[in-house]
């Protein structure tokens, strides 16, 4: 096939690329530029898409003996992902930008211009398993569970992962870097990238502040409705948050304290105890079926709410695109606006991804 191969300028994707070549595709090695600075440079495992990066992938792709091109997706990348998670910020929600990115420019905007270049496949880094059962696509978790990414990629079409490549899905992160030390590829020992890549700093609270100014507003009791104090903005909490919340008395009974919810529109931060976190039903919508096949009828699953946790057997209730999923144990720090993946249980192939959705409320 031609295989396009997204290369990050990380290691992960350096050895996809090199697979792909192995198995005797005719691969072309792309980098994606998504940064509006792109001069800034990476300080260790922070930072993402800089000129570092871009030249650490042009010397694997030269070791590789493949084509290799730039491609700038900073502008829809600033409108898809940034923005976007901006805004979510803005109505109380606390969103995965990883899952955006990978829905909306991995496999929409870069698939959408393989495909029109004539490229019969996209090849990631990422880990998770991709096999084809009965003509349709299936999605399970990666052999190495500590880097499953199977949940960031949960968000993708049966039509998109027809033309997705995992090369990586049966392979552990210790036999990767081994690999590309063995091939001579400089990033072998490079560090992984980790919190949000827009955001190098790590500091996602100044970054909002930045773009969303200060929007006073109270921090409430969430049982008495008692004022505890003020806060420059509901940007800056997320549900299940406990430190930084700028109360100085402690509670009565001198436990900490959470952030239960969230209201925008009268600016609230409703804080309380840990009791107050549990959440037994989830309610989502905007539900995707990587198989293309949705559920019709109550079914017993597993769920994940976050990219590394958030773990339960749950039953989960379909109508149309929206869904009801009732927890079999109460998970906390669940938030609207994170994603939902369900998941069919098979510890020896690994987990199946059912279907996805975005969370609206919880109960």
């Amino acid at each position: 096939m031609r295989v396009l191969a997204a290369m990050s300028g990380g290691v992960d994707s350096a050895v996809a690329a090199a697979r792909a070549v192995d198995a005797g595709h005719d691969v072309v090695g792309v980098h994606l530029a998504l940064s509006a600075k792109p001069g800034t440079l990476r300080t260790g495992s922070r930072g993402c898409c800089t000129i570092e990066d871009s030249h650490d992938a042009r010397r694997v792709a030269d070791i590789l003996g493949i084509p290799f091109y730039i491609w700038d997706f900073a502008e829809r990348f600033t409108e898809e992902v940034v923005e976007t998670f901006v805004g979510e910020y803005a109505a109380g929600r606390t969103p995965n930008p990883c899952v955006t990115c990978n829905e909306k420019i991995k496999f929409e905007a870069l698939l959408e211009k393989a495909m029109a270049l004539g490229f019969d496949a996209v090849a990631t880094g990422h880990y998770a398993r991709l096999s084809v059962v009965d003509g349709v696509p299936e999605l399970r978790r990666s052999a190495d569970s500590g880097k499953d990414q199977s949940y960031v990629l949960a968000s993708l079409t049966a039509e998109q992962l027809s033309h997705a490549m995992f090369p990586l899905g049966d392979s552990w992160k210790t036999d990767v870097r081994a690999e590309a030390e063995r091939r001579g590829l400089s990033v072998a020992n490079k560090p992984d990238s980790h919190d949000i890549c827009f955001i190098p700093d790590g500091d996602t609270k100044k970054f909002l502040e930045n773009r969303l100014g200060q929007r006073p507003g109270e921090l409430v009791d969430a049982e008495t409705g008692a004022v505890l104090g003020q806060h420059t903005g509901v940007h800056g909490f997320t549900v299940g948050q406990r430190k930084g919340l700028g109360i100085h008395a402690p509670a009565p009974d001198g436990r900490p304290r959470y952030v239960l919810s969230l209201e925008p529109v009268s600016g609230s931060v409703k804080v309380g105890s840990a009791s107050g976190l549990g959440v037994k039903v989830i309610d989502a919508d905007r539900a995707i079926w990587p198989s293309g096949r949705p559920l019709t009828e109550p079914t017993e699953c597993i769920v994940q709410v976050r990219a590394h946790g958030g773990i339960v057997d749950a039953v989960a209730d379909v109508d149309s695109d929206t869904m009801t999923v009732h927890l079999r144990e109460p998970l906390r720090g669940v938030a609207p606006g994170q994603v939902v993946v369900l998941y069919r249980p098979d510890p020896e192939a690994g987990d199946v991804v059912l279907g996805s959705a975005k969370i609206s409320g919880t109960r």
